[in-house]
């Protein structure tokens, strides 16, 4: 086994332990409801005091068989680490964090709970995996009548949330919906870390100066487009680089110390590969100039 899968394993095991600690220590001692599997865990939990460990995993188990039989075995081989995992990480947690309160505050609760499942979710599909659970059902429902996976998925939160109410009130409902929103968006913050750049467009009359600069000086590749004025009808050429955040002022200097009159678009890029930034840079040189090609 490569090293690289041993990291991969390695991160998706550290996940769960975390999504499973997070549970623990804030989910279960606040009664805070939340979605997915682990919601109908803490809902079966407090009607009939069954471990929210035991429930997840005959769901997780159960939810496995389901996929493998709808959506192939390579799928269910993704999703199979997470499958026992978790419930394997709450049946410890519960063993040793037993009794353990952190805070009695239900807002504190719902925050910490939402950043760290967010946070736990994010690790696990940055790897390629699953969690497994009531992810798969929509999967299902995606393959066999074509609906949304986003949708059934809201839909199923939704219901599961709902469902906890009877028990926990409405209140609760309210601290449920801010776990959710605060895990959804640190899962999505956590997958576009070290992704994430600045995409810059610059519109100039000393555009090969300021690529030249940018190549040298900055050590960024550039992208020349051809475009024509859509008011003046001129040819001229437009530069486009990608750089990060750390990296935007000094490139807006050089531009403007260049062409004080140049023409700026700078936007957000949510994902960048490719090389200079997930692969090696790499250089190509001839005898009239040396550029750097990422």
């Amino acid at each position: 086994m490569s090293i690289a899968k041993i990291r991969s394993i390695a991160l998706i095991l550290l996940g769960d332990f975390l999504y499973a600690l997070t549970v623990q220590l804030f989910l279960t001692p606040s009664g805070i409801i939340t979605g997915g599997g682990t919601g109908i865990g803490i809902f079966v939990n407090l009607v009939t005091q069954i471990p929210v460990s035991v429930v997840v995993f005959i769901l997780n188990v159960a939810m496995l068989v389901l996929g493998w039989l709808v959506l192939g075995k390579a799928f269910a081989l993704t999703t199979i680490i997470s499958t026992f995992a978790i419930p394997g990480s709450l049946a410890i947690c519960e063993h040793v964090f037993a009794g353990v309160v952190l805070t009695n505050d239900m807002m504190l609760s719902a925050v910490f709970a939402g950043l760290g499942i967010g946070l736990a979710l994010g690790i696990v599909i940055r790897q390629g995996a699953s969690t497994g659970g009531m992810d798969i059902p929509p999967l299902v429902l995606k393959k066999l009548v074509n609906i949304p996976v986003s949708f059934s998925m809201m839909v199923a939160d939704v219901l599961i949330l709902f469902l906890q109410t009877g028990v926990s009130g409405w209140e609760i409902l309210l601290y449920g919906i801010v776990n959710v929103l605060i895990y959804t968006i640190t899962m999505d913050k956590v997958l576009t870390i070290g992704t994430s750049r600045i995409e810059i467009k610059v519109v100039s009359l000393k555009s090969e100066e300021i690529c030249q600069a940018i190549l040298k000086e900055v050590d960024r590749g550039v992208t020349v487009f051809n475009a024509k004025g859509g008011y003046s009808g001129k040819q001229q050429d437009v530069l486009l680089t990608v750089v990060s955040s750390r990296e935007l002022p000094r490139i807006e200097k050089l531009v403007h110390t260049i062409d004080e009159d140049a023409f700026l678009i700078v936007g957000n890029a949510s994902e960048v590969r490719g090389h200079g930034f997930t692969l090696q840079k790499q250089y190509t040189f001839n005898k009239h100039r040396e550029d750097a090609v990422e």
